[in-house]
């Protein structure tokens, strides 16, 4: 049993959380959402932990459970993994495999063995992309080698029940790009505002969308550049990007609601 004298009450964002361990430990914590996450989490009483690459290989199992050995964590946020551009996940498939799912993978075996609880960041994009407002339950079928690549990671963890799996829809501010899309429709939220919520989900398990309301993303980047321009999809048609992957966030509403 463990001592009462490690119990502690915390407040996050005004949720009172109660830990044994408040230890947490994050993957990627250099690249672009891991920095913003970085920057928004210095004022919350967590001991947080963002190795390196070189001290943090998610190729590299034996030193992986060393540092985790060592660190002792109640939490691992696994952020790391490849994305953009996402030209590479058609050009070089053994980088895809590698980070987004044999890394994901060794990370979820570690959580077991050393009994911590894992929190896996996906995408929204494992969805069809068809019809739009997915909810957790709804079949998977991604549409292009990045999002096969995360629901890879995303079988992983599935195989072991304390983590949560966290179905993103984000991108960074201000908006990254001169022209958006206006024929498609997803659920984009800033990186800035996902990192506001994230560790108000520490707890939860199983998988949850995390995303803003549905909008083309023409419109979602217009109210912060009114004169981005309009392009559309259809005219495009080397680009693999689903034409509607919105996301049903009625269960992150409650959870939020709830606290």
């Amino acid at each position: 049993m463990k001592s009462l004298k490690k119990k502690k009450i915390i407040r996050v964002n005004g949720f009172l959380m109660l830990l044994y361990n408040k230890r947490i430990v994050v993957t990627g914590g250099s690249g672009r959402f891991g920095q913003i996450f970085k920057k928004n989490v210095k004022s919350f009483k967590f001991d947080f932990f963002f190795p390196n690459k070189k001290k943090f290989n998610i190729l590299k199992y034996k030193s992986l459970k060393t540092y985790l050995k060592k660190n002792k964590p109640k939490y691992l946020i696994h952020l790391a993994g490849l994305s953009r551009p996402m030209s590479i996940h058609d050009k070089d498939i053994i980088q895809s495999i590698d980070k987004n799912i044999i890394g994901t993978a060794n990370i979820t075996k570690i959580c077991f063995e050393l009994r911590i609880k894992l929190i896996y960041v996906s995408t929204g994009y494992v969805y069809p992309g068809t019809k739009g407002n997915y909810n957790e339950n709804s079949p998977v079928l991604p549409i292009n080698n990045y999002a096969w690549s995360k629901l890879g990671g995303e079988c992983a963890v599935q195989l072991y029940k304390n983590s949560l799996i966290l179905r993103l829809c984000m991108t960074e501010k201000p908006f990254v790009h001169k022209a958006a899309f206006y024929d498609v429709k997803n659920s984009f939220m800033y990186h800035d505002e996902v990192a506001k919520i994230l560790l108000k989900l520490l707890n939860e398990k199983g998988i949850l969308n995390v995303g803003g309301k549905i909008q083309s993303i023409y419109n979602f980047a217009k109210i912060e550049n009114p004169k981005i321009k309009k392009i559309f999809l259809k005219k495009n048609k080397k680009i693999k990007m689903p034409i509607n992957s919105s996301m049903n966030i009625a269960k992150l509403k409650k959870i939020l609601k709830n606290k």
